[in-house]
């Protein structure tokens, strides 16, 4: 037993839809988040510059003494999940082999879809993993990082949302996928639309979900269970943004039906992230 909490990471909002499900599977584990606001989107930018914004959030979230590490960000997985661990001794869990797993069981036909940001894409991660588990499957990428957009600056559940959805998703009429990853964290947001526009031919695969049924099997495999005579207080869950505290708390809090969520600002500094309490915009 372990009741030291577990620590996600994102490039913003779009690894609270993994928190959703941790919170839905394994309520009793204490979560700790840090969303980098502020240099989103990853997807663009180098896997260099990537990696070592992942790495500023870790360190931050060691100091706090987690038991387990879950990289909540598509694009972070790609740049610095072997790196992460190669080098710490504790459990990293990633969000792309989760997604490709089920993505496998779930296609009929093997003609599966993967929407992610430009890095997730270019880095070939979701591609690989489907075709390294099913040969004969046809993989179709598409870069979607107007959706990231939407999710961190828009309402997700407007219109607007609804249009930038299926116009976006139109590249598919061409593809006939049986099965349609989301290979970014931030799309669960707008899961709805995505199924609207896809049809209900097409199953979707949430890969952030998926996530935690691996998150449970390696709190079993190394014993990490929140002890369930004392299970966590969620009202001591930490949240942490290097963006603006008050939208985060506001989108985060809708999403997680937290109206009372608690979110504090980071300030980067160099290569390091500061606690900084009297930012509350």
């Amino acid at each position: 037993m372990d009741n030291r909490a577990i620590g996600y990471i994102d490039s913003g909002i779009g690894g609270l839809t993994v928190v959703k499900q941790a919170l839905l599977q394994i309520p009793d584990e204490q979560v700790y988040y840090v969303g980098d606001t502020a240099r989103m989107p990853y997807g663009p930018r180098p896997q260099d510059e990537v990696l070592g914004f992942t790495w500023q959030m870790v360190n931050y979230l060691l100091k706090k003494d987690i038991k387990m590490l879950v990289v909540a960000c598509n694009t972070a997985t790609a740049a610095a999940l072997p790196d992460l661990q190669a080098k710490l001794d504790i459990p990293v869990v990633g969000v792309i082999q989760p997604g490709v797993d089920a993505a496998l069981r779930k296609s009929t036909d093997g003609e599966i879809g993967v929407i992610a940001t430009a890095g997730t894409v270019k880095s070939l991660a979701y591609y690989n993993g489907l075709l390294q588990g099913n040969r004969a499957a046809n993989v179709v990428q598409l870069a979607a990082p107007e959706f990231v957009d939407v999710a961190e600056n828009h309402d997700y559940t407007s219109e607007f949302a609804r249009q930038v959805v299926k116009e976006k998703l139109m590249y598919f009429k061409n593809h006939q996928v049986d099965t349609l990853i989301l290979g970014c964290t931030h799309f669960p947001l707008m899961e709805g639309f995505i199924q609207e526009a896809m049809g209900p031919q097409v199953t979707l695969v949430n890969s952030g979900a998926e996530t935690i049924s691996t998150v449970v099997e390696f709190l079993d495999k190394y014993d990490l269970r929140h002890a369930a005579a004392n299970p966590a207080d969620h009202t001591n869950d930490e949240y942490f943004t290097t963006g603006s505290v008050k939208r985060f708390a506001t989108i985060g809090g809708r999403w997680l039906d937290d109206k009372e969520m608690t979110v504090k600002h980071l300030d980067i500094v160099g290569d390091t992230l500061v606690l900084n309490e009297s930012v509350t915009d």
